[in-house]
């Protein structure tokens, strides 16, 4: 029945025509339907831990054989349904979020009919799940560099909008930032915009709102601020892991910049990083020395950022 959501969590987790009705309830749009999708969603992700611990585990036994392997699997399917059941907390977040982007998509429908007349390139960003350049702060201080207003616009006229947009409402933090530490607010920018898809993935509050955390720290044991949990990919001896973070939260995406600044100045680890000489590569292999990300291409990818969007 369309009206109502399937338990799958009684059933084989490999039953096509199970999934079949949870893809026919979602349509509808209901709560059901979406804690149905949600929980589906954390089976899923269950099952991909499972088969990361699986891979990491020798399988040289005299057991061992493809039989036992796929018997193996097939369990560990049926056990994270099961657990997803019971829940992690991820379908939950999830739940959050995609009720928050349904209101957003019914906010569009309304603006583009001129309901309200808001228009432009800003109601077309309404309803998106990760739209955290919406949520930043539009106000920008004085530049360190002495470029005027006039004289920035001209030299950003050949860049893409997001890009310049991206700039506008962040320069100012930026520039604060690189007077609390010495690096040039260019390569802060770039790598809030590796961070963030160019302010399109902010990380979000459990409530749906941004967490402001431009630069991906996670919070630590003596992180003693807000908190947003979010799944991430993490490499281990070069392979992609996925895993549920916990990440910093901050009231604005100034706080951001500011704890950021504090972090790179005052930790021992990043001394080097503060040595770059002005040299967007060098600047980016030091934090990828220094340990900052997993990813073994994120200093190809930030110098890339910071040379080519933001030149």
């Amino acid at each position: 029945m369309l009206g109502s959501t399937p338990d799958l969590s009684g059933k084989f987790a490999l039953d096509t025509n199970s999934l079949g009705d949870l893809k026919q309830s979602a349509k509808a749009g209901s709560p059901e339907a979406l804690k149905g999708a949600a929980t589906q969603f954390e089976s899923m992700f269950i099952n991909m831990m499972m088969k990361s611990m699986r891979d990491a585990t020798p399988q040289d036994g005299m057991t061992d054989s493809q039989e036992t392997r796929t018997f193996t699997t097939m369990l560990d399917q049926q056990m994270s349904q099961k657990l997803a059941k019971r829940g992690i907390g991820l379908a939950d977040v999830l739940v959050r979020q995609l009720s928050v982007q349904e209101q957003g998509q019914a906010l569009a429908k309304q603006m583009q009919s001129g309901a309200l007349a808001i228009g432009g390139e800003r109601s077309a960003n309404v309803g998106r799940l990760q739209r955290g350049a919406d949520t930043m702060s539009t106000d920008a201080a004085p530049s360190a560099s002495g470029i005027t207003g006039s004289a920035r616009s001209t030299t950003d006229a050949g860049k893409p909008a997001h890009v310049r947009a991206f700039q506008d409402k962040l320069a100012g933090a930026a520039e604060d930032a690189e007077r609390a530490t010495g690096v040039p607010a260019k390569f802060m920018l770039g790598q809030a915009a590796l961070e963030t898809g160019w302010g399109k993935r902010v990380i979000r509050n459990h409530d749906g709102s941004s967490s402001n955390n431009l630069f991906g720290i996670k919070a630590g044991p003596g992180w003693k601020g807000k908190v947003a949990t979010a799944v991430t990919t993490e490499y281990v001896n070069g392979r992609p892991h996925t895993r549920v973070e916990k990440f910093r939260a901050y009231d604005s995406p100034a706080e951001s910049f500011k704890d950021y600044a504090r972090m790179i100045g005052n930790n021992p680890r990043y001394e080097k990083v503060l040595d770059h000489g002005g040299d967007a590569a060098a600047f980016a292999h030091g934090l990828q020395r220094a340990g900052y990300a997993t990813d073994p291409q994120y200093a190809a990818k930030l110098s890339r950022i910071i040379k080519h969007s933001l030149a």
